[in-house]
């Protein structure tokens, strides 16, 4: 699993430049996006930006956490320590995901820095009274519960029920609807965990990641421009790929 003790996994504080919530990336879905102007005074009081190096622990599963944070860029894997010490990744978490918990006293998920993170972060007891003044912000943080349920039951359908071939399209997908840009050769992203990482998270082992990849882009339907760079040129043809009947955005 990505992850480190090491000091380097200290997350370092950005006071500069020290981007305005008008022109924050993630403005419009993170869990602030409903807020006015007024209401965003009061949260940029609270908050703080902190950066995390790739495989730096942001919150460790059990412990309760002095912040919550939106992710503003990165990727964070979310795993689970079974009883016997084996860990099992159960999740990713994208830009304008919330991280954290705002309900729950303690983590119940390790929270790991999968790429380089950046978090716009929050006192957990000062936005906890702000939360209780602002329904703005309870109606978001609702809506992102209720994805976080949805983007499980989806999961739950792929890993019992999709092929290996349509497990590995459904990644490529999650990947590139969450966090790819769009350019003339069609969606490019980058794959934020290793083949081996993949496998985890798909119950698949790394050799069959590895020969789903190259069949996929054997018949065009992916292309890498680095190890971890790919292009998708349709991405409704990955869709069919992948068994996928609507455009899930969330997965």
């Amino acid at each position: 699993m990505i992850r480190t003790q090491s000091s380097e996994a200290t997350p370092r504080i950005l006071k500069s430049p020290r981007p305005g919530c008008e022109n924050c990336a993630i403005r419009e879905r993170a869990v602030c996006a409903y807020c006015g102007p007024a209401e965003l005074t009061q949260l940029d009081k609270i908050k703080s930006y902190r950066h995390y190096d790739k495989g730096a622990e942001i919150v460790a599963e059990g412990e309760r956490s002095p912040f919550v944070a939106s992710i503003v860029t990165g990727v964070v894997s979310l795993s689970k320590t079974l009883p016997d010490g084996r860990r099992q990744m159960v999740g990713l978490q994208f830009p304008s995901d919330f991280v954290g918990g705002a309900f729950r006293s303690e983590a119940a998920y390790d929270a790991t820095a999968a790429s380089e993170v950046t978090l716009c972060q929050f006192d957990r007891a000062a936005f906890d009274t702000i939360m209780a003044q602002m329904q703005s912000i309870k109606t978001r943080l609702l809506e992102i519960t209720l994805d976080d349920l949805d983007a499980a039951r989806e999961w739950l359908t792929l890993l019992g029920q999709k092929n290996a071939r349509e497990k590995v399209c459904t990644f490529l997908l999650m990947i590139a609807r969450r966090s790819g840009r769009p350019e003339q050769d069609g969606m490019i992203a980058e794959l934020p965990i290793t083949r081996s990482e993949i496998g985890e998270y798909l119950g698949l082992t790394i050799e069959t990641v590895s020969r789903q990849l190259s069949k996929l882009k054997a018949a065009r339907l992916i292309d890498f421009q680095t190890t971890r760079r790919f292009v998708i040129p349709d991405i409704a043809a990955l869709a069919a790929e992948a068994g996928d009947t609507e455009d899930h955005s969330v997965l």
